[in-house]
């Protein structure tokens, strides 16, 4: 079960953090596996580990606030494997600051970002997915999704309306075999959350997590696996929490 040989995943935002682990988990359970970002560098390398795992991949930059550049990523990957079976969505940027300080453009980045880039990735690939009749979409949603955190009032506001778009898109194209899922990660160290988790802030999180401890991204890419795989062609519209009984536990932030 879960076996994605002959598959072709694409992977936006790649190349770093949980999107990584989702290239590296998709490879491991047999799919060729495009992983991409902004940097040249960080591409290639996570292309090197691909490639040591013997799949197929390509080294192709992209910014998911450029259409024109998921167009190239598409149609190149298209080009070089005559498929494209699963898409994830894992570029998110964040920042906190009071909400009555955000800067309108700030608050405008932060949404092309999560939710935009999100809608772009999911116009190009899912066209492609509905006239083969077959896909996977797995976006990348937050525990800001369901509830707030202090001072980040623009990413919950992006990662909330990512969970409504994965649960629009999954009903629109159902009928075409189309599967479109999201996770939602729990308190996941990461490069960008690390100075946070931390402080004191970190332990507080900690605190209110029943498991008592923070998720590692290993743990995160399992859930991408299954919503990657056939066996989960029955589950649509659906956020999966990582969150090791944070939202169940129904401790207030």
């Amino acid at each position: 079960m879960f076996d994605l040989s002959g598959r072709c995943a694409v992977v936006v935002g790649g190349t770093a953090g949980i999107g990584r682990a989702i290239a590296m988990a998709l490879a491991c359970a047999g799919a060729d596996v495009v992983a991409t970002s902004r940097s040249s560098e960080s591409i290639d390398s996570t292309a090197d580990q691909i490639e040591r795992m013997g799949r197929r991949t390509l080294r192709i930059v992209s910014d998911v606030c450029d259409r024109d550049s998921l167009q190239q990523l598409h149609d190149e990957t298209l080009a070089e494997f005559g498929r494209i079976d699963i898409l994830v969505n894992s570029a998110g940027i964040t920042k906190r600051i009071p909400t009555v300080d955000c800067p309108i453009e700030l608050w405008q980045k932060i949404m092309n970002v999560n939710l935009n880039g999100t809608l772009r990735a999911c116009q190009i690939f899912g066209k492609t997915m509905i006239d083969a009749g077959y896909g996977r979409i797995v976006n990348v949603a937050s525990l800001s999704t369901f509830v707030a955190f202090q001072e980040v009032a623009a990413y919950g506001a992006s990662k909330a309306a990512v969970g409504a778009l994965t649960k629009s898109l999954a009903v629109e194209w159902a009928e075409f075999g189309v599967t479109v899922n999201a996770i939602a990660p729990g308190i996941i160290p990461t490069k960008l959350n690390r100075k946070l988790l931390d402080s004191n802030r970190g332990h507080e999180l900690i605190m209110r997590t029943p498991m008592a401890r923070f998720g590692t991204v290993d743990e995160v890419s399992g859930a991408a696996v299954y919503f990657a795989a056939a066996e989960s062609g029955f589950v649509t519209g659906q956020i999966l929490a990582v969150d090791g009984g944070y939202l169940a536990s129904g401790v207030n932030q």
